[in-house]
């Protein structure tokens, strides 16, 4: 699937964005995930081969799509470990 990059729209008016097959289906999957769900297309989880595991869950029909495409959750880190990382806030902070 490609994207298509570039500057959209008018001398008036410009945006920088992506269109494509590969942002519809970033959207659809969003869609159809649940809270804290993250879905991946086949290809996206090549990319993450030991970096983060993966499970298949099924192929779904999605909108503007012409067959079925298989999708995939990730599920963790590779091997389980989370690392977490502190974050210190700013002198004079206040919680919210």
């Amino acid at each position: 699937m490609l994207a298509t990059l570039g500057r959209i729209g008018f001398d008036q008016r410009a945006d920088y964005a992506a269109i494509g097959t590969v942002t519809n289906l970033a959207s659809r999957l969003c869609d159809e995930a649940a809270a804290g769900q993250i879905l991946a297309s086949k290809r996206v989880i090549g990319f993450c081969d030991g970096v983060a595991d993966a499970s298949f869950l099924e192929d779904r029909r999605l909108k503007g799509f012409a067959r079925p495409t298989p999708i995939y959750q990730l599920d963790r880190p590779a091997g389980g470990a989370v690392e977490t990382t502190a974050i210190d806030k700013p002198a004079g902070a206040t919680s919210s």
